[in-house]
């Protein structure tokens, strides 16, 4: 009996590809298209987004030439909750959310293969530049892309085990050129498709117009730009409008080049200094998800990535007695950001994960 996978779907060439490769290794293949946001204000996601209206029309083409079953299902509820909220709440406390992670681990795995299971699917299926194996240890973990360019691991650290063991990722055995050829040997119309760059629910990256609409009187106003030690410099519009290592649109006076090393939310204040000012060989994380590892029970040395277009450098890692680890850096690295993950590397594959804390 054929195993049955629900493909997410999101209109694009990475996931139509992903269902074509399935159906091809035998497997009886659904394919899915996520509903996930519409805002307070009525706006569903934008007709170029990753699963706007254009996206729904694409995946239903590329289904009806695969001639497989497809679906559209409603997560609004859970996107918002574990995703829109939570990034909103993150800028709210002067913290640098990455809500691509968060959908992850909570609505495109945890919502979706529930349903999945509730309908009798053995597995889910993305189109994610990775791959994932069993270890010798008996642990599942995300292997790095065949593809460094477009290798999605770092937005994948915070899988379970049960996640992992019912997800299949066969897009990452290939480079972005070869998916697309497939794509056009398949025959599916979106072959030539950009890929999407904005985060779905803020198409047009004004972050912090639409934490005021959604926060309301909930945002902190204009405050203080401050040095280290509390000298005002000048004011600034609103901490969300800022994060750790930001330059641009600071517009002050200094006659240097100055950026954003700490935001302090209690007082209401962004402090300023020097590019040097923003390198650190410590970075402490929380809330951490062990993969290709049950624990961290003494140091070890580990490849480190601080944010998803870090090339990764290389730590000590500690597990401290609350359960943060604490990452010592053989090298300083640049603008280590509150509320962004750090993903820990164990050759190609992925060792863990955590929160950056201030």
């Amino acid at each position: 009996m054929k195993k049955k996978v629900i493909v997410g779907m999101s209109g694009g060439v990475d996931s139509s590809v992903a269902a074509y490769l399935l159906k091809e290794q035998g497997y009886d293949v659904i394919g899915v298209t996520m509903r996930l946001w519409q805002d307070d204000t009525g706006t569903s996601q934008e007709e170029g987004s990753c699963c706007g209206l254009s996206a729904v029309d694409d995946a239903r083409r590329v289904a009806d030439v695969l001639e497989i079953p497809y679906y559209v299902m409603n997560f609004r509820e859970e996107f918002k909750g574990n995703v829109v909220d939570y990034f909103v709440e993150e800028y709210l406390h002067g913290r640098t959310p990455n809500p691509c992670i968060a959908c992850n681990r909570y609505v495109k795995w945890e919502a979706l293969l529930r349903r999945g299971l509730e309908i009798g699917a053995d597995y889910i299926a993305t189109g994610h530049y990775a791959r994932i194996d069993r270890l010798d240890n008996g642990r599942y973990a995300v292997r790095n892309s065949v593809t460094t360019a477009k290798d999605q691991t770092y937005a994948l650290y915070n899988l379970t085990q049960e996640q992992l063991s019912r997800t299949l990722m066969p897009v990452g055995e290939y480079t972005k050129e070869q998916i697309r050829e497939l794509a056009v040997r398949a025959g599916l119309p979106v072959a030539d498709k950009p890929d999407s760059q904005e985060i779905c629910f803020v198409p047009d990256g004004d972050y912090a117009g639409l934490i005021d609409r959604l926060a309301g009187d909930r945002v902190p106003g204009p405050g203080d730009f401050v040095t280290t030690d509390g000298r005002v410099l000048g004011r600034h519009k609103g901490i969300s409008h800022y994060t750790i290592g930001q330059r641009r649109g600071l517009e002050l006076p200094m006659g240097e080049r100055v950026f954003v090393k700490e935001i302090r939310p209690e007082q209401n204040q962004v402090v300023i200094g020097t590019n040097a000012d923003i390198f650190t060989t410590e970075v402490f994380c929380k809330d951490v998800n062990y993969m290709s590892v049950s624990d961290i029970t003494e140091p070890v040395r580990a490849l480190a990535k601080i944010r998803y277009n870090h090339k990764g450098d290389y730590c000590t890692v500690e597990k401290l007695s609350d359960g943060r680890l604490k990452c010592t850096f053989e090298k300083p690295v640049r603008a280590a950001t509150p509320g962004q993950a750090l993903v820990l590397y164990d050759g190609e594959y992925v060792m863990g994960g955590g929160v950056i804390l201030g």
